[in-house]
Order: C-alpha cells, then structure tokens, then sequence
C-alpha cells in the first residue's frame, strides 16, 4: 500500500490491517490507539487557543525601526488551529469507520461475556479494573476471559 508524507497517522492506523496479518488484538488495538491519539491532538489544539487568546505586553526596552508585521499576535495561530481542526475531523471520521468494522465482527462473537469485554476495553475504552467490576468477575477472570475473547475474535477479510 502506498503512503504519502502528509498522510496523517489515523490514516496511517486504519489502513495498517492491509499490510500484514495482524492479530485479533493489535486489529482492535487500533481504535483504542486512534483514540488516544485523537485526545492528544485535542489537547494541542486547546493549547494553540490558549495561545491566541493571550494579550502580548508592550515591550519598553530600546525601539529599533523596522518592517513591523501589521498583524495581531493571535493570526500566526489561526492556521494552525484551522489545521489541527482538520486533522481531528479526519481521525474522527476514521475512528467511526473503524469502530464500525470493529463492531460488525464483535457482533460475530457468540459468547455474551467475551463480546462485552472486548466492547468495554476496546471501544469504550475501560480499564481492567473497571471491565471486572461491570462483569462482576475477578481481575484473573478478566484476563482468562480476555485470552479466549482474542481467541475466539472473527478478523474481518
């Protein structure tokens, strides 16, 4: 498959599957992955805001004559923002395609319990911690129960 330079890493992320043969846990890995990504770009995106809303002082020390860009501080930041925005839509919009294709082979999964820690860890995002107490189960049962899920976990073709 080819890739160019400016094609981002969700882009990257969801098409890795055509690649090679991955296993049943890095195939859903990759939503958790995006995710995780989109939150920190979410993060830089709220710092470059930040950045542009912030009033630069005047500057009292020795005045030297030159071209002065006529432009308030905040523009330098607008591309960026505009940029950044972007790039969040993009890895959304492939979040939702790849969450799709993700729960269209959960839906595959004939055991109940399997189906639900695989939903809860890998699109909701839960800890193990969190994932034994909703089921109800101990951390070792989640685990065992874990190990079979990826087992039994149908990777679409």
């Amino acid at each position: 498959m080819k890739t160019n330079a400016n094609q981002s890493q969700s882009e990257e992320i969801l098409y890795i599957s055509e690649d090679y043969n991955m296993t049943a846990k890095e195939y859903l890995q990759q939503a958790y992955r995006l995710n995780e990504l989109i939150d920190s770009d979410v993060e830089e995106l709220e710092r470059l805001r930040d950045l542009a809303t912030r009033i630069s002082g005047p500057n009292f020390g020795e005045r030297v004559q030159t071209s002065r860009n006529p432009d308030p501080p905040f523009v330098r930041y607008l591309d960026d923002i505009m940029e950044m925005e972007e790039k969040i839509h993009r890895e959304l919009c492939n979040l939702v395609i790849l969450k799709k294709k993700i729960t269209e082979s959960l839906e595959k999964v004939e055991n109940r319990e399997e189906r639900l820690l695989l939903t809860y860890r890998y699109l909701d995002n839960h800890t193990w911690e969190q994932i034994a107490s909703m089921l109800c189960v101990s951390d070792r049962t989640v685990h065992r129960i874990h190990a079979s899920a990826l087992r039994n976990f149908p990777m679409p073709e």
